[in-house]
């Protein structure tokens, strides 16, 4: 797109969102919502409370639910136990994971799927 289409497009939608703000401007919805919050922050501010003093004020159990804005955390199950038995030199390895040095030599010598089938658990 050239830089001249793109200007034109931007102004366009420019102009329908000032619209969109003028006709918002008029409702009044929205004036009656602005006096009561301006209303309700002058009222905090002058017993010298905050908003979560409110919302703990008129529902104390708020605090212990968890917050929806907040992703939860995530946590991984455990990695499970593995146990090889090289069959060759009849040594074992117990691992939670591929990084082990002696699984990674052993990979390396006879192969990753030959290793696989030494898994016992």
């Amino acid at each position: 797109m050239s830089k001249l289409a793109e200007f034109r497009q931007l102004e366009k939608h420019l102009a329908e969102q000032l619209q969109a703000l003028e006709a918002l401007k008029g409702d009044a919805g929205l004036k009656q919502e602005i006096e009561f919050e301006t209303k309700l922050r002058a009222l905090l501010a002058k017993y010298g409370y905050s908003l979560k003093d409110i919302i703990n004020l008129l529902d104390p159990q708020a605090a212990r639910r968890a917050p929806a804005a907040q992703p939860q955390s995530v946590t991984r199950k455990p990695r499970q136990l593995k146990v090889y038995k090289n069959p060759h030199t009849g040594e074992v390895v117990e691992t939670k994971g591929g990084n082990h040095k002696t699984l990674k030599d052993w990979k390396a010598e006879h192969g990753s799927s030959t290793v696989e089938s030494w898994l016992t658990k």
